[in-house]
């Protein structure tokens, strides 16, 4: 399973931009789908998670400002950021995974840097 991130760039705060992440298996295999960010000198945290059945997570610094969506038809997640702000500059990693016979395999995509500045 390959997932590749993009997206990611440049924005002033306030302003807004839509990362995808493309799966290479079917996303009615996975348990759960979402995104991560890493900021230099942080913990991975999350940011939004979708796990199958229909619920969706987000992280406190997401609530309000990001919405993430799917499109199962492309095999694609998407991660809408709106009103970014520079604490928000990070390098945002989508990922997946599925469980089988009681093992969960996790996949996490190469990530796509999103830097919030004027």
């Amino acid at each position: 399973v390959q997932l590749q991130a993009s997206g990611g760039g440049l924005v002033q705060p306030g302003g807004s931009l839509r990362l995808s992440c493309t799966i290479s298996a079917s996303m009615h295999s996975f348990n759960a789908m979402g995104w991560y960010r890493q900021a230099p000198g942080k913990q991975r945290e999350l940011v939004a998670t979708y796990i199958s059945g229909g619920s969706t997570n987000y992280g406190d610094s997401a609530k309000g400002r990001f919405t993430f969506s799917t499109d199962y038809a492309k095999n694609v997640v998407y991660l809408q950021m709106n009103s970014l702000k520079p604490e928000d500059t990070a390098v945002y990693y989508c990922h997946a995974d599925q469980r089988f016979q009681g093992v969960t395999y996790d996949y996490w995509g190469q990530g796509t840097q999103v830097t919030v500045s004027s």
